[in-house]
């Protein structure tokens, strides 16, 4: 293991205890935690059946912008982009770690049962059990895999930071959008984020080319100084 990649191993480590621990209070029914999931799904509901024209851009950015399908096209298209670069084994590290985060999504999701939010008056409606969020899992392992690669390509830190500041918006905002819809608990939402962090941090530890910022990693080539005549 390298020494540069313990970070990515320590968060992965930290990440996915957290979300052990999240897990366990779900399936037990820890009633604190319960009862703050109602209070604030409550409180958006209610705001969003009284205010149309916002509960109508939340449907835009989570149905559209964010939607996990429009997710998978980016990281196919990043995919794409690195084999056209010739770099197939960080295209296949993308694509499998995208796979590995829609199975473990839905294997988690079965396993768990939880049921969705039920509304007299909904705004939203969603199919499948509601834990993890897999709109909230899939952007954030579409952006954190963004952001690496954009680290290992050698992007300029003002790229990564426009980066990263869309990906804390997006994984925010999809995570905020699908609690004010009533399709999802707080929770939820959570776990979505824990889950999909983790992973990422896992993929990056595990990726058996040199970290990113190390000598040999996947950066663009330069041209030669032409040599005096």
């Amino acid at each position: 293991m390298h020494l540069v990649k313990l970070p990515a191993v320590r968060a992965a480590a930290v990440l996915a205890a957290l979300f052990v621990v999240l897990l366990v209070l779900v399936v037990t029914g820890w009633r604190p935690m319960e009862d703050a999931d109602q209070d604030i799904a409550g409180a958006l509901h209610r705001t969003a059946v009284t205010h149309h024209g916002l509960t109508g851009v939340n449907r835009v950015l989570t149905d559209w912008v964010w939607d996990p399908w429009m997710m998978r096209l980016g990281m196919a298209l990043m995919a794409g982009w690195l084999l056209w670069r010739r770099e197939t084994l960080l295209a296949m590290w993308v694509v499998a770690t995208a796979a590995l985060g829609t199975a473990l999504q839905q294997g988690v999701k079965a396993a768990v049962g939880r049921e969705r939010p039920h509304w007299r008056n909904p705004v939203d409606s969603a199919h499948y059990a509601a834990f993890p969020s897999g709109h909230a899992l899939t952007a954030t392992v579409a952006f954190g895999l963004l952001l690496w690669v954009m680290a290992r390509r050698g992007a300029r830190a003002v790229w990564l930071r426009i980066v990263g500041l869309l990906a804390v918006v997006s994984v925010a905002g999809v995570g905020f959008t699908r609690v004010y819809l009533g399709v999802h608990w707080p929770t939820d939402v959570l776990a979505g984020w824990l889950l999909g962090a983790a992973l990422v941090c896992a993929a990056v530890a595990a990726y058996p080319g040199p970290a990113a910022g190390e000598a040999g990693a996947d950066q663009p080539a330069r041209e030669a100084p032409a040599s005096p005549r």
